[in-house]
């Protein structure tokens, strides 16, 4: 017999009100919202900034293969079967032949890739897990406005067939470092992701706006907008009302109210 209960899984995990359209998961989790305020403060540093981010990351990335990662029906005889025959655990699960690949991005992105490359091989095979590493820093003009991404170095496996790829990458600022790696993937690799995710801890509505304009199938994951630059009255509306006027990066394109530059905090390098 088929368990009812378990038959269909409609989990969504809760999020908040936005126009930023379909594809936008800003969750709503005030213990998330709690370990990140902290996180961000200025008195943190490591190496309690570096357990908030893994943990942060842990709970982003178990949303992520919950509510975005193929399912399948299994039949699991519990410890149970030894005396009662019917003791079998019928219900649906994450389909463990899912191929995935996590990109790295050094230096805030390289921590979150290795959680999530951790939890994917202990919920699916292995042999279908992979994690690419990427070397990238923001190119900027003469003004210092962000204009791209420059790439120094990767290691990247070829074949991207049928693969969810993920980017866990904390700050989503200006996109940029985004942008560039996932047309990469999508364009000098071998085959067609099946999709690709952004797994963000924080993101502005310029990082949302360049990176659906560019890539308009990513799927973004994030646990909080900020918008820290906007009018009060923009403020007042529902992210994403008012889009074109909503502010969240500086004029050296940080990120306000932000957590400053994650990636010097995790790795105690100033440079």
């Amino acid at each position: 017999m088929v368990e009812s209960a378990y038959a269909v899984s409609h989990f969504r995990a809760p999020e908040i009100a936005h126009r930023y359209g379909p594809q936008v998961h800003i969750l709503d989790s005030p213990l998330a919202w709690t370990r990140l305020a902290t996180m961000c403060a200025r008195e943190t540093i490591q190496p309690e900034v570096g357990r908030l981010v893994r943990t942060l990351y842990e709970g982003l990335a178990e949303t992520v293969v919950a509510s975005e990662f193929p399912r399948v029906r299994i039949d699991r005889p519990t410890r149970m079967v030894i005396s009662s025959p019917e003791a079998v655990h019928r219900s649906l699960a994450i389909a463990p032949t899912t191929k995935v690949v996590t990109v790295g991005i050094a230096r805030a992105g390289t921590m979150p890739s290795q959680v999530v490359y951790d939890l994917l091989n202990e919920v699916l095979d292995p042999i279908g897990v992979r994690q690419d590493h990427l070397f990238m820093s923001r190119a900027v003009d003469a003004s210092g406005k962000v204009i791209g991404a420059t790439w120094h170095d990767a290691k990247i496996g070829r074949d991207v067939d049928g693969r969810i790829l993920l980017f866990p990458d904390p700050m989503g600022a200006t996109g940029a470092s985004m942008i560039s790696a996932i047309s990469h993937y999508k364009t000098k690799l071998d085959g067609t992701p099946l999709r690709c995710i952004a797994m963000n801890l924080i993101v502005t509505p310029e990082y949302i706006r360049n990176v659906l304009a560019a890539h308009p199938d990513v799927i973004i994951y994030a646990l909080r907008l900020d918008r820290g630059l906007s009018a009060d009255d923009v403020l007042a509306t529902v992210p994403g009302t008012r889009w074109a006027e909503e502010r969240g990066l500086n004029e050296h394109q940080y990120i306000v109210p932000g957590a400053g530059g994650l990636g010097e905090l995790l790795n105690n390098a100033w440079i």
